[in-house]
């Protein structure tokens, strides 16, 4: 069963009530203590070796380890049950680790009566197999339930409790995840979201004296506390930070405990990734794969110029990563040596939109902050915004300081790493107005691109691989799929580094298939290029000669694989083609192994040359509002502005390909290529980031390898409006994952078997309000649509804006009769949906912000 977004709406709805003596400490005599914690924001993968390895290293290794885990959270033992596999799976012995009988309540897949544990908290027996233990687990679902079932009706601790606090004094270590990870503070935070939190639990006047029937109708959810385990007694914890965009919330919560704001971080944790507390050392260090936000709330105000509604001023927003540290006491930072400062050294310059909705290039929060704030020399201040249907929310400012920095390095092969230190917040009341942009805008222009189409080979023998960007080093599925499909451990694989202006990606990929069995001797670094390499003797700008090389060329015709490295895919298309346009030499001697049975491969601008038309540069906003130009920018232009294309190389030769599709919300740019240029009989392709789309040319047949997903967009029944542009009508959308399938002449859609219908059997009924930035949950399409409208039966519809200043779009993602969804647990306990024909209507809009 899927765990359920907790919506508990206690009597302690408003954070008034923090001063009160139920909300007093867990525990006041909280020195001396020997133990640690691991604190998960949930959705901890099975394959999340850090987070496990670390825990089981705290609990004395595996060897030692006695684990005792607490259920109480959830409504089943599946999640209990599925820890202790892991465990084991992770070299724990199965006798060394116990479900406790701890719960309120009776679990859903057992036969046996739970809601009598109730009872046992101050059993004696039980308090001896606590006292035993060198770890203690609390599994995922609803907070309060655990707390409950740990302290008895008068608040007093159960002796099962004492037993947990004498065990953790001791040197045990404590950790759970999602709701195991919420008790673990003295505050517990058991519901609300960010707009709920804003608009009702900051002394604002708006809806307070609604009652709890009608806050469940609402499109938002105010804030609720209670009083939590304790564990952690040096600031609030808030979990799936990233996912369900809980900033917001945590800033109200931690304003609000105003014992706690002078001397206290917040902290906001990531979903699969923990913050491990190690109280001897008074540090947090951060573990996994994702990232901990870190509120410093002392120094910020309440805006009181509304008669309505208040906002906050002078927050200041930290981002940290895996290895970085946090001194709990001194509240500083400390980074690995690896890490480079980007103040002064900015990578990007780029005028980023403010983020607005799922069309806004890293619409997360910590994505947002590092690429188009912080290591971005052109932006001193950006903003995102949160609101209802009726437009009444909040714009959030962001805004660099003086201590303002960033710290980036790679990771994972080659995936950018970013820190963020000391991001001004302020919260600001606005209100958001929407109306139909009736005028034909002057400003687009239609693309002028001419593209001859290539050649179609019915007979190719290879197969391709193409992934969509910041493909992981550890990412096997992927890896040992381009090597299966060139010939196994002994391929033969040649890799072209023309996109990239140095040969970092190139040798890296090289030692990654070496690490998965190819022989180093049977690798090269092709010379192909039409420019010089920084950080290298020889000036290989020289190498455009090698297009048309004999030699090289008959070297080629001898791979079983090619792989294409990212960077600039023009740099790849002008290494390989003629001044006149015509193939090169090498070009058509990769052309002949691909067809008798080579693969190719490539990642970002390596993907993108795949398909006969080429994008290669704008985002969504501009291709909708200002449609193609002829003009390229580098690599500027890969980050905004409106669509250019160019012609790629062909070699995927059933619809276009777009990459980076999650992360730099390239939707808008999809459409409006295909609508221009596609055929509107065939799908475009928009690949996730860490994530594969395998072409089988012989079965006619994609499949999805990887991480992420692979967003189809099929236009065959789309409606347009001649007299304004960007103004569509039954675009429709699939979202498909790894293990599903597709026919890339027919578009029949192939799920994978494991995953079972949504459709009459949703999980989720809730009103939901628009997506509309950084503080709107679910920020990623997929997720989106999954969460909100496809496992949704209270949805028929949602909406997302794209806008900047007066101008912009309005999505609304429409249910139609072929829509469903499906649903399976993927690495452990984490969603896995697949969404098929979502229909999507695109509308400009004016917009007034006051």
């Amino acid at each position: 069963m899927k765990k359920k977004l907790v919506s508990c709406l206690i009597s302690f709805t408003l954070l008034s009530s923090l001063s009160t003596p139920l909300l007093a400490k867990a525990q006041e005599n909280t020195e001396g203590i020997k133990g640690s914690l691991v604190i998960a924001g949930g959705g901890v993968g099975t394959s999340n070796h850090d987070i496990y390895e670390k825990f089981l290293l705290l609990a004395g290794g595996k060897e030692k380890a006695q684990v005792g885990i607490i259920p109480a959270a959830s409504t089943t033992l599946q999640s209990s049950e599925k820890f202790k596999e892991d465990l084991v799976k992770y070299g724990v012995n199965s006798d060394s680790i116990q479900i406790l009988p701890v719960s309120n309540h009776d679990f859903s897949d057992t036969q046996k009566d739970e809601s009598t544990w109730k009872n046992q908290v101050n059993d004696k027996k039980l308090s001896r197999t606590i006292k035993g233990l060198t770890a203690v687990w609390f599994v995922g679902g609803d907070q309060t339930k655990i707390v409950d079932s740990l302290r008895e009706n008068n608040g007093n601790d159960s002796e099962a409790l004492k037993a947990i606090w004498d065990i953790y004094r001791k040197g045990a270590v404590i950790g759970g995840t999602s709701a195991g990870a919420a008790i673990m503070s003295d505050v517990m935070i058991t519901g609300g979201d960010s707009l709920g939190a804003l608009k009702e639990s900051i002394g604002n006047k708006e809806n307070k004296h609604v009652n709890e029937n009608q806050h469940n109708k609402k499109e938002y959810e105010p804030l609720s506390v209670q009083k939590g385990l304790g564990f952690f007694q040096h600031g609030i914890i808030d979990q799936h930070m990233d996912e369900r965009a809980r900033l917001g919330r945590l800033a109200v919560a931690a304003y609000n405990a105003e014992r706690d704001k002078e001397k206290n971080f917040a902290y906001g944790v990531d979903e699969d990734t923990a913050m491990v507390v190690n109280n001897k050392d008074q540090k947090v260090e951060v573990v996994g794969r994702s990232g901990v936000a870190v509120l410093d709330m002392s120094k910020a105000k309440l805006i009181s110029k509304q008669k309505v509604r208040s906002g906050l001023e002078n927050i200041k927003v930290s981002y940290l990563s895996p290895g970085d540290k946090i001194n709990f006491h001194l509240k500083s930072f400390e980074f690995p040596k690896d890490k480079v400062e980007t103040k002064g050294f900015e990578y990007n310059s780029f005028n980023a939109l403010p983020a607005t909705g799922v069309f806004t290039p890293y619409g997360r929060l910590k994505a947002y902050l590092s690429y188009s704030f912080v290591d971005n020399k052109s932006m001193k201040s950006a903003s995102s915004y949160v609101y209802d249907s009726r437009g009444s929310g909040y714009e959030i400012a962001f805004q660099k300081d003086n201590d303002t920095n960033g710290y980036w390095r790679y990771t994972d092969g080659q995936k950018d790493d970013y820190s963020i230190v000391n991001v001004r917040m302020d919260i600001t009341p606005k209100t958001v107005k929407f109306q139909p942009d009736k005028k034909t805008s002057l400003t687009y222009k239609k693309s002028t691109f001419s593209s001859s189409e290539s050649p179609a080979y019915d007979s190719i023998k290879g197969n391709l691989l193409i992934a969509g960007g910041a493909l992981g080093s550890s990412n096997s599925s992927v890896y040992n799929k381009f090597i299966d499909l060139a010939g196994g451990k002994q391929a033969k694989i040649g890799i072209v580094p023309a996109a990239s202006t140095k040969f970092d990606s190139s040798n890296q990929f090289k030692g990654d298939l070496v690490k998965y069995g190819v022989k180093a001797e049977n690798i090269e670094i092709l010379p192909i290029s039409n420019h010089d390499f920084k950080g290298t003797s020889e000036n290989e700008s020289s190498w455009k000669l090698n297009m048309n090389n004999e030699k090289l060329a008959q070297k080629v015709k001898g791979l079983t694989g090619i792989w294409f490295v990212g960077g600039d895919q023009t740099m790849i298309t002008g290494s390989l083609r003629n001044e006149n346009g015509s193939d090169s030499k090498v070009l058509q001697a990769i052309w002949d192994t691909y067809k008798k049975g080579a693969v190719l491969g490539g990642t970002s601008a390596g993907a993108a040359i795949m398909s006969n038309t080429m994008l290669a540069g704008g985002d969504s906003y501009g291709a909708l509002s200002y449609g193609f130009t002829d003009t390229y920018d580098d690599m500027t232009q890969q980050e905004q502005g409106p669509a250019y294309l160019e012609k790629g190389l062909g070699f995927f030769q059933y619809g276009l390909v777009d990459q980076h599709f999650d992360n730099k919300a390239r939707l808008g740019r999809l459409i409006a290529t295909a609508y221009e240029k596609g055929n509107k009989n065939q799908l475009s392709y928009g690949i996730d980031e860490d994530t594969a789309m395998v072409v089988n040319n012989k079965e006619k047949q994609m499949e999805v390898v990887g991480r992420g997903g692979i967003t189809l967009v099929d236009l065959a029944k789309v409606q347009t409006n001649d007299k304004f542009p960007s103004d569509y009508k039954n675009i429709v959308i699939s979202c498909i994952t790894p293990g599903d399938k597709v026919n890339i002449t027919t578009k029949e859609i192939v799920i994978n078997p494991a995953k079972t219908s949504t459709r009459k059997n949703e999980y989720y009924s809730e009103k939901v309000g628009p997506n509309t930035g950084l503080f709107s949950p679910h920020g990623v399409l997929r997720k989106f649509l999954a969460y909100d409208l496809i496992d949704n039966a209270q949805s028929k519809e949602i909406k997302s804006y794209a806008f900047n200043q007066n101008k912009g779009f309005e999505l609304t993602f429409r249910k139609s009769p072929e829509s469903n969804g499906y649903w399976a647990y993927t690495d452990g306990q984490k969603d896995d949906y697949s969404i098929v024909k979502v229909a999507l209507d695109i509308k400009p809009i004016k917009v007034a912000i006051k």
